[in-house]
Formats: structure tokens, C-alpha cells, sequence
């Protein structure tokens, strides 16, 4: 009421006004930072180290008993592992300092370059952003790769975080995980090919397998089966690398000439784009192509 009646006449109304709200909003602020703010001292800092690479590494959650109740393709499911890729690029294509993606089978790592101020560097922020950034693609490209197979429940991913602070630390990690995914594809091929066209049983299959070595595996599948397994599918073997790498793209445009006519003229551009790799990414030969990925150690 008294601002009211200070405030009536000419322009101090306008001024008056704005006085008005000024110490409304200041009130806001003091409301705002009130006797309970202190419960943020209890918030630990998690900024990742800085010149370090920072890996999220996301796993399906209880994978086995999704993969079963979806009835997913043994050993592999391409529609699966496609999908897998998918809700990997669309991570990637949010979060462009990941300079490299490896993944196989239900986990995918993520590679975010050593300068990345992404998030503060905060590891929650990277990855809880990855990890929901990639469960709702899964859900949301489901039925691009299974059609009018439906969802029965949302999968669920667990993340963590690792820093490796040289390019050999960063490249020892990703051999690991393409290690495994030989080691564990292998013995796939074997067990259900043991069982598929073996006629065994699974508990027959993992009893036949038991202290067995890749040469042994091997043999089993050439020579009771004549399956050489270095002919079996890429992806299955190798995995999956995303990278970035530019490529040209050329669209037809519209354009209007000084006579006013309009002509269609092809417009050729570079892009970078999100590229899948299935290939040997332990040894040198990727690296040497793809020089890009990995910053400089002196820097």
C-alpha cells in the first residue's frame, strides 16, 4: 500500500516500480542462500586430474537374463550389436571431445581427450551424462534394429570412470578390452557351435571346453566342423571402434543466378562424421591411419 501511494504521481511510478522489484528479487537471493546451504560441504570433489585421458566404460546390467528374455541370436546377435553401436554414436555425436569408442558384446568405453573441460571434468557429471545419454538411445532405437520385436523392460548400464595419463596407458587399456573380446567370442563360437550342431548339452559343451587353449578351440571348430574362425565375422572378433573422420558430402542446392533464374548446383563440403571400425586396434597399422586420435605425450 505504501509503495502504492509513493508512487503515484508522473514518472516516479516507472522508477518506483523498478525499485519494487529490485528488492523483491534481492530477498529471493538471501532466501536462497538460508541456514541450509551448508549440507553442500558434505559434496566430495570429484574433478578428474587434469592432462589425463578420462575412460567411461559402460556394462550391461544383467545382460545374460536380458539377452535370454529378448531371445537374442546365439553367439551373436548383429541386431544387438548393432544396436550397441548406435546408442554409441549418439553418445559420441553429443559429447565430441570423445575422440575414440571401443565396444564389444554389452559394454562400450568411451575416450574423452586429455584437454576436455566437458562438465568441469567432473567424473559424475561425464558419467552419469554417458551413461543415460546411451540407455535412452538403446530404448529409442530399439525398434530400428528389432522391428515390432517389443521391449519387455528398460536395460539398465553401470558406468565408472578411469584416467590414464599416456598415450601407451590408453592404448595398453583398449588392447585389453580387444583381448577380451576375442577371448570371449572365441570360446562362444566353440561352446555354441558344441551345442547348435554338436547335439551337446550346455553343461556337455562347458565340461568338453574345460582347460582348453585358443589353439585347442580352434581346432575343435576346423577340424569337427570345418569352420576356420579367422573367416568368422569381423565385428564378432575385433569389436567395434568409433572415430571421427572427415568426409565429403555432396548436395544439390538451389541457387538464384544474376538473371534471376534459378539452376541447381551440386555443393560438395567436408563433415566430420562418426565412423565405424572393425579391425585390430593392438597393433600399430590403426594407429599410424589415425594419427589424430591420440594427443601429444610432451604436450
Amino acid at each position: 500500500m505504501l509503495i502504492g501511494q509513493a508512487c503515484r504521481f508522473g514518472g516516479r511510478v516507472r522508477s518506483c516500480f523498478v525499485r519494487s522489484l529490485a528488492r523483491l528479487f534481492s530477498s529471493s537471493s538471501n532466501m536462497a542462500k538460508s541456514k541450509f546451504e551448508y549440507v553442500r560441504n558434505f559434496e566430495t570433489d570429484d574433478t578428474c586430474l587434469r592432462n589425463c585421458y578420462i575412460v567411461v566404460r559402460l556394462d550391461g546390467r544383467n545382460f545374460h537374463k536380458f539377452a535370454e528374455q529378448h531371445n537374442f541370436t546365439k553367439p551373436n546377435d548383429d541386431r544387438a550389436l548393432g544396436l550397441m553401436t548406435r546408442s554409441a554414436r549418439s553418445v559420441m555425436e553429443e559429447l565430441e571431445d570423445i575422440v575414440i569408442a571401443y565396444g564389444q558384446s554389452d559394454e562400450f568405453s568411451f575416450v574423452f581427450k586429455r584437454t576436455s573441460t566437458w562438465f568441469k571434468r567432473r567424473a559424475s557429471k561425464l558419467m552419469t551424462h554417458v551413461a543415460s545419454q546411451f540407455s535412452s538411445s538403446y530404448v529409442f532405437y530399439w525398434k530400428e534394429y528389432f522391428g515390432e520385436q517389443p521391449l519387455l523392460y528398460p536395460p539398465g548400464f553401470d558406468g565408472r570412470v578411469v584416467l590414464y595419463p599416456s598415450n601407451r596407458n590408453l592404448r595398453d587399456y583398449l588392447s585389453w578390452r580387444q583381448a577380451d573380446c576375442h577371448v570371449n567370442n572365441l570360446y562362444n563360437t566353440v561352446f555354441w557351435t558344441l551345442v547348435q550342431r554338436g547335439g551337446l548339452t550346455t553343461a556337455q559343451a562347458e565340461d568338453r571346453l574345460k582347460g582348453t587353449l585358443a589353439a585347442d578351440k580352434n581346432e575343435i571348430l576346423f577340424s569337427e566342423f570345418d569352420i576356420n574362425y579367422n573367416n568368422e565375422s569381423a565385428p564378432h572378433r575385433k569389436g567395434t571402434a568409433l572415430i571421427w573422420e572427415k568426409r565429403d558430402e555432396t548436395v544439390i542446392k538451389r541457387m538464384k543466378l544474376p538473371n534471376e533464374e534459378e539452376k541447381e548446383v551440386a555443393v560438395t563440403r567436408s563433415r566430420r562424421r562418426v565412423q565405424a571400425h572393425h579391425c585390430d586396434i593392438i597393433g600399430e597399422t590403426f594407429w599410424e591411419e589415425h594419427q589424430d586420435i591420440l594427443e601429444d605425450d610432451n604436450c
